[in-house]
């Protein structure tokens, strides 16, 4: 993560001058920064997410006991997410990851991808019925009680 943060503030830095100040927040602005250091490594993403889905762990983990902490409480879930993140298209995993862990606003997100609103909205729907499929999940509203 470390990587991408400074990457961005390092992008950020050279682009300065681009900068629009009448924007009210920079955070947008430097998020399509980050999404842009991401897409260039997404190869690399999507081969670590289909050999997650394949083994189940993460490689990384330094730690006997975390990574037996982590394989009981996320292991069915995991699997299908992983395969689920690395079929989605690029575009929608940009979406998808930036509402869901930056915590964006489809108004935000839409400044950083340099998209439309509605564009925002349609990629986040698609990347969330994708995963929702993927972990066996439907949509409360549709669900008939018996």
């Amino acid at each position: 993560m470390w990587p991408a943060v400074s990457e961005t503030f390092l992008a950020a830095f050279r682009q300065r001058r681009d900068y629009d100040t009448a924007r009210p927040e920079a955070l947008p602005w430097l998020y399509g920064f980050a999404t842009n250091f991401i897409r260039r490594h997404q190869r690399a993403e999507i081969h670590r997410y289909k050999a997650y889905s394949k083994v189940g762990v993460l490689p990384d983990a330094d730690d006997a006991a975390e990574q037996a902490l982590e394989r009981a409480s996320a292991h069915a879930v995991r699997r299908p997410l992983a395969q689920a993140l690395a079929s989605l298209k690029a575009r929608d995993r940009d979406v998808l990851l930036l509402v869901a862990w930056a915590d964006l606003t489809y108004e935000e997100v839409a400044n950083a991808l340099s998209v439309p609103i509605g564009t925002v909205r349609s990629r986040l729907n698609r990347a969330r019925a994708i995963v929702r499929n993927a972990l066996g999940s439907t949509d409360p509203t549709t669900e008939q009680t018996p």
